[in-house]
């Protein structure tokens, strides 16, 4: 296909919590049960969503991020859809919701995402405890931006047919295209975790969840009207700047502990020729022998500790292999690397101890933003000074982290802070999980 010929929509909402996710796994799967190939999205630096989403459509799903990315990686990462009939992306938290400083392409909003992508947005709003009301909150969205266009809304949380009347009736007085009105129904909801939702992995009826979100977005959203508001433009040619790889064959540790990866990242590796090996910690499993680096990705750890320190054997292969290659932790590969974990109850794990970092989860604090990270020192392949873009996203409190900072880091307002990473010998931290290379 043609780089302008896929149609492509925007499932955004005024705030987070309206059920947009929802929304996104029953048309990812309504769509492909009409026949569709349809690739997905998320906006934002989410690591959890993109999961449901390949669950729901049969695609890897890839993050579009404003802040991070510059402009040619966007449109990169858009062009995975030249091969599908329908781009489907979510938004995340409300449409025009980002950080006060402008970074790479944006604040990080996801009108950001459909401003460049020329995605109409279908705005996701709660109609609980309002009626008419709910149209002042759809045209102030519909005017805020002329240049992000507000296809129309689909009401969710209706009460009752009488309560669906009414909120039509506003949006109708003031021009909203209505594309469906959903019924309250609190087994739609997905469990959630600090983090956000339950990983996708974790949910053995995932499938006929999202079959039944599929059912129910087809009785009540007119979902050909959807396709129909959905268009295709054009975009600049398609330059490859996967971000570089760190090594050439990479130890990658997957599992219930550690599965927080952006799918570009992944991509990126395996298009520069990268071996990806993957293993798992909670299986007791070594990183393989021959491999030229170990990364441990992000996740839950503090809900598998006692797991991983009786893991003897994944230890005894880390602190091999960090004897003479580098090994790397983001976020929870971080805590997994230190001398301790501990948890909620308030209960301390010994960890690989190939850094001194001690964290405790006793203790909670939210840790949440982009970060620009300039290396102090090797991480990986990548060499010292080397600029990273990212996200903090965690709860953990540094109880003690006496090593050397990995690097400098700032916020998205270029505050420093205090959570640099740490390295010791051939192994390194961070709390960020990388996104892109800065400019």
């Amino acid at each position: 296909m043609t780089p302008d010929s896929t149609p492509g929509l925007l499932i955004a909402a005024p705030a987070s919590g309206t059920g947009k996710t929802t929304v996104m796994l029953g048309l990812l799967r309504a769509l492909r049960d009409d026949g569709l190939v349809v690739q997905p999205f998320k906006s934002g630096p989410d690591y959890i969503d993109p999961a449901f989403h390949r669950a729901a459509s049969g695609r890897a799903s890839f993050n579009l991020d404003s802040w991070s990315m510059e402009a040619a990686m966007l449109d990169m990462l858009a062009a995975k859809a030249d091969d599908a009939d329908f781009a489907l992306a979510e938004g995340s938290m409300g449409l025009f919701d980002g950080v006060a400083k402008l970074g790479a392409t944006g604040n990080g909003a996801s009108a950001d995402i459909a401003r460049r992508m020329g995605w109409p947005v279908v705005l996701v709003i709660d109609v609980s405890g309002q009626a008419q009301s709910a149209a002042a909150t759809a045209l102030g969205f519909s005017r805020y931006d002329p240049s992000v266009p507000i296809a129309g809304v689909i009401l969710n949380r209706v009460a009752s047919p009488r309560h669906e009347r009414l909120a039509r009736s506003g949006m109708e007085a003031v021009g909203i295209r209505v594309f469906g009105s959903l019924p309250r129904r609190g087994d739609l909801k997905l469990p959630e975790r600090h983090l956000g939702l339950v990983q996708a992995a974790e949910h053995p009826d995932l499938d006929a969840r999202i079959n039944d979100y599929a059912t129910f977005l087809r009785a009540h959203v007119d979902i050909p009207a959807l396709r129909d508001a959905a268009t295709a433009v054009a975009r600049p040619a398609n330059a490859q700047i996967w971000i570089r790889p760190p090594a050439q064959r990479i130890a990658l540790a997957q599992d219930a502990a550690f599965s927080f990866t952006y799918a570009h990242v992944l991509e990126g590796w395996r298009k520069a020729g990268v071996e990806i090996l993957p293993f798992s910690p909670l299986a007791d499993e070594a990183p393989a022998a021959h491999a030229d680096l170990v990364w441990l990705p992000g996740g839950y750890p503090e809900l598998h500790a006692g797991k991983l320190a009786a893991a003897a054997t994944f230890r005894a292969g880390l602190a091999e292999h960090a004897r003479t290659r580098p090994v790397h932790g983001e976020c929870g590969g971080y805590m997994a690397l230190g001398e301790g974990l501990i948890d909620a109850d308030g209960t301390r794990h010994r960890m690989a101890g190939l850094l001194g970092l001690v964290t405790s989860y006793a203790q909670r604090k939210m840790h949440l933003g982009y970060r620009r990270a300039t290396l102090h020192a090797p991480m990986g392949g990548f060499t010292a000074d080397t600029a990273l873009t990212g996200h903090e996203f965690h709860y953990s409190t540094i109880i003690d982290q006496p090593d050397a900072p990995l690097a400098h880091v700032t916020d998205a307002e270029g505050n420093a802070v205090a959570e640099t990473g740490s390295y010791r010998g051939h192994v390194s931290g961070s709390f960020f999980h990388m996104i892109a290379a800065a400019s």
